[in-house]
């Protein structure tokens, strides 16, 4: 009888060391599992997510060029904003923006920022400005954005000398346009850099100005 209950006893003991460990490893197994699916679908994640470029353009840009991306202003309320190869340059958070054109220098060598400046075209008066444009170095990448009006205090000077960095809608910014344009001192061609809407009451985003203009592209490193 004693005999039989030892066998018992040990049988008992054997059959609960088995279910424990069988639950133990279906646990074990579960929370291997639960591990490898997590790091799977993070993988999976890391891989969709779509990578970023310089200022937050959609394509990087090819060797030698500059990333870039600017906004105008968005009516009087929210200022424009210039980046060139992940720094921004010019925007309402750095405190940097005005009225009128908003003008953002770059070295076209090195991308290194050389100035930034704003000229107020409603209240203002255009000689500083007409002045800053002549005193540009050649070589250097000019990039300009309005913000509220850029317009009024424009003179034919001062248009010529925009147009003379490449720009083609210079002649023809008005009134609380929108523009943003990229150029350079000493260009001699159209830029393709360019973006204009025109103030209209009937399609205007906001009561009295367009909507915002945005553009972004790769500026070519000047070569010696």
């Amino acid at each position: 009888i004693g005999a039989a209950k030892l066998v018992v006893v040990v049988a008992i003991f054997l059959l609960t060391f088995y279910v424990i460990s069988q639950v133990f490893e279906i646990k074990m197994d579960a929370n291997l599992g639960h591990i490898f699916a997590r790091s799977a679908l993070d993988a999976a994640a890391r891989s969709t997510k779509p990578p970023r470029y310089k200022c937050g353009i959609s394509k990087a840009c090819p060797e030698k060029h500059f990333a870039f991306k600017m906004a105008s202003g968005a009516a009087n309320v929210v200022g424009p904003k210039i980046c060139v190869e992940d720094n921004v340059l010019m925007s309402g958070v750095k405190n940097n923006v005005g009225r009128g054109i908003n003008v953002a220098l770059v070295n076209g060598k090195t991308g290194e920022p050389l100035d930034t400046k704003f000229f107020d075209m409603w209240g203002g008066d255009v000689a500083p400005f007409i002045e800053f444009l002549k005193s540009i170095q050649d070589g250097t990448i000019v990039l300009m954005g309005t913000y509220d009006d850029g317009a009024t205090k424009l003179n034919d000077e001062a248009r010529k000398l925009i147009a003379d960095l490449g720009s083609t809608s210079i002649t023809n910014l008005g009134f609380r346009d929108n523009w943003v344009f990229c150029g350079g001192k000493g260009i001699k061609t159209k830029s393709p850099f360019e973006q204009h809407i025109k103030n209209n009451k009937d399609t205007n985003k906001y009561e009295g100005w367009p909507e915002v203009v945005e553009m972004e592209g790769c500026i070519p490193q000047k070569q010696d």
